[in-house]
């Protein structure tokens, strides 16, 4: 009698590609399954080399993404530049000027529209549409701007009309493209003093949850990752109200740090990526709450648990889950999952290499040179174990499972830093920061500001980050009249 069906373990799926081939012919294992479940092949992660260099930009390439049948890229650049590629052949299919007056941060398609509709933002702050016309006449129409650089945009899943913006004036705006409308949806503020006074966070990242659409995270000059739940807003932009807040137990409080990347998982769990810091993934419902600094105290870091308090009970919750050994300190770099069902982590590096873990663990397993300086963007394809990789280059690279041997265990001595070829921060004039500073805080008084001693303690902290970064300046300028290392890469 013939056994019944049942999934092979997927500690068989990771290691025997061979044993799934039988199983697929024998009838054992579904087609449909075993194409995921190669696709998802670490021997796949391991075999990645470049396939293509893409370079007409003459910019840095800030924005890389696949339209939703892989067979399009889109890139854009401080060329101001938006181009549609054939990545696979390396033609391109059309380019136009975006309309934007700086760098484009971020450029994606519409969702079916048939790649004809085109959203962009950019370092002018600006939000724009691009219509492409039956002649490839690509007219663009400004919907809405924020007060300071707009870096990125989150589609909502399967819809062509919706999406949201984020930018430096802490603005989070609602688009919809019936009507060609930008709603501010909300301010996002740092903590109320008790003078009253509060701060935008720049933010850097938003994304959506693809499981409930109605979620919304959003990251920044801030150590928490907030979640807003948008059914539950008054559509004013005058309040805002998380839902939710993550970070990691050690980095709650700290003012020093800040959040580049965002993404969720198809399991709705949240990646974050730290500044001069390490990325985190979070199970799902695995945040702090709606106001960490108020009701949730961390007693313990035990093992992989933190014992925390809130509302006086003792609640357990399991450790975030980390990945090390790439450095983010010089760029707004995103984060990103890649596999069919999420399987890795991938995150570019200060020292112009993309690094790639294994999800369930963080296991390091590969990383990759993508860049002569610094690698910002990664970008998986849909449907295939394949990889769109830009930085401070010109160029865009496709990296795909070709190569014919396995790459090797990185060692230590494979990750030696490298002569950058440009500086990309330099505090020239450190003082004229200083100067801010302390006009700031002199105001804050004068307002009758009595938590003056909160004040200094800020200003003091941040004075102490300026002048250590305008020291780091000097020295890695000696450093490189007297040798080519001046990176700062390592693997933990």
């Amino acid at each position: 009698m013939r056994r019944p069906w049942k999934h092979p373990t997927p500690a068989t799926a990771a290691g025997h590609g061979a044993a799934d081939i039988c199983l697929r012919e024998v009838g054992l294992l579904l087609p449909r399954r075993f194409a995921r479940r190669a696709a998802a092949s670490e021997d796949l992660v391991m075999r990645l080399q470049v396939h293509r260099k893409l370079n007409r930009h003459t910019g840095c390439v800030n924005t890389v993404g696949f339209n939703a049948d892989g067979d399009t890229l889109i890139s854009g650049s401080d060329d101001q530049m938006v181009m549609l590629w054939d990545w696979d052949t390396g033609a391109i299919k059309l380019q136009f000027h975006s309309g934007h007056s700086n760098n484009v941060f971020q450029a994606r398609f519409m969702p079916y529209t048939n790649d004809q509709t085109i959203v962009t933002c950019a370092a002018d702050g600006e939000v724009r549409l691009a219509k492409i016309g039956d002649g490839g006449d690509v007219p663009t129409t400004l919907l809405g701007d924020h007060d300071g650089r707009a870096h990125k945009l989150a589609i909502e899943p399967g819809s062509p009309y919706i999406f949201y913006s984020c930018g430096e004036d802490g603005l989070v705006q609602h688009f919809d493209l019936r009507t060609n409308t930008a709603t501010k949806l909300f301010q996002c503020r740092n903590s109320f003093s008790k003078s009253g006074h509060s701060s935008n966070i720049h933010l850097n990242a938003i994304t959506i949850d693809p499981r409930n659409p109605n979620l919304l995270a959003v990251g920044g000059s801030n150590c928490y990752a907030r979640v807003y739940d948008i059914r539950k807003y008054k559509w004013d932009g005058s309040s805002d109200y998380p839902s939710d807040c993550y970070c990691p137990p050690h980095l709650i409080g700290n003012r020093f740090v800040g959040i580049t990347g965002l993404a969720f998982s198809h399991q709705s769990e949240l990646l974050i990526s730290y500044n001069n810091e390490n990325i985190y993934l979070f199970p799902k419902n695995g945040g702090l709450g709606p106001d960490p600094k108020s009701s949730v105290k961390i007693e313990a870091n035990k093992g992989s648990k933190s014992t925390i308090v809130s509302s006086g009970e003792d609640v357990d919750r399991p450790a975030p889950q980390m990945y090390s050994g790439h450095r983010n300190c010089e760029t707004v770099k995103g984060v990103t999952f890649i596999g069919p069902n999420h399987e890795y982590v991938a995150s570019g590096s200060d020292c112009g290499r993309l690094f790639i873990w294994r999800k369930k663990d963080g296991k390091f397993l590969r990383a990759m040179e993508g860049d002569e300086c610094v690698v910002n963007c990664i970008e998986p394809h849909p449907h295939t174990m394949t990889i769109a990789s830009s930085g401070i280059d010109n160029d865009v690279k496709i990296w795909t499972p070709t190569a014919t041997e396995r790459a090797p265990v990185v060692n230590i001595e494979e990750l030696k830093p490298r002569k950058r070829r440009t500086k990309l921060w330099h505090f020239s004039l450190p003082e004229e920061l200083i100067f801010h500073v302390l006009a700031s805080r002199r105001r804050r008084q004068a307002a009758g500001d009595d938590d003056s001693s909160e004040d200094l303690e800020d200003s003091t902290g941040l004075l102490d980050l300026v002048l250590r970064a305008a020291e780091r300046d000097v020295l890695s300028d000696e450093d490189e009249e007297t040798s080519e290392d001046s990176g700062d890469c390592s693997l933990n």
